[in-house]
């Protein structure tokens, strides 16, 4: 296999049902690990204009709303971001699906709160759409790590790449020696401090 690296310009960040309730189910991967590592993701698609493409589901039940983070780095995609009424599989709602393909990449970030429900399917379907896709491991987890191996071992097995918050920000980034870059190592160095 090559390295195909993900660039800002040929790439999209989708992120899957961060919200609050759902985020509680999880328990390979601490409440804050996740939720800093999901906005990371978000102000690194703000800091490098990465199309992001937001959805939820059930927000008035036991899911809850999304993160208010994402909001306050991505305004635009948290008021278009697509509302699903219990539809596991992202991909099988045609409003999800129709903000995908308008984002015009076929290499795309996923990062979904539960790997083992929302990730991976939607990852599949991807895949066998022909999209490349890197799934960001740490900014999701599952209710077990058991769970969660076995779906991050699934996305690879069936041709996604998996990989984690910082080194996807670094892949994306491709220097520090550029404004953007600047504001992504200090958005990596916060994270650590933290």
């Amino acid at each position: 296999m090559s390295f195909n690296r993900f660039t800002a310009h040929d790439t999209a960040i989708l992120l899957i049902d961060h919200q609050v309730g759902t985020m509680g189910w999880v328990k390979s991967i601490s409440f804050d690990a996740m939720k800093r590592n999901a906005v990371m993701l978000a102000e690194t698609a703000r800091i490098l204009n990465i199309p992001t493409v937001l959805t939820s589901s059930m927000e008035e039940y036991t899911q809850g709303p999304l993160l208010t983070e994402l909001q306050t780095s991505l305004p635009a995609a948290f008021e278009k971001r697509v509302k699903r009424m219990g539809i596991v599989n992202a991909m099988d709602d045609a409003n999800f699906a129709a903000a995908v393909k308008a984002t015009g990449r076929k290499k795309l970030i996923v990062a979904g709160v539960t790997n083992d429900v929302c990730t991976v399917y939607p990852v599949l379907t991807l895949i066998d759409q022909g999209y490349e896709v890197q799934v960001v491991a740490d900014a999701g987890g599952s209710p077990t790590l058991l769970a969660d191996e076995i779906s991050l071992r699934r996305m690879e097995r069936h041709g996604a790449t998996i990989t984690t918050t910082n080194q996807l920000i670094a892949e994306l980034a491709g220097t520090w020696a550029t404004p953007e870059g600047g504001e992504l190592v200090q958005l990596i160095i916060g994270a650590l401090q933290a």
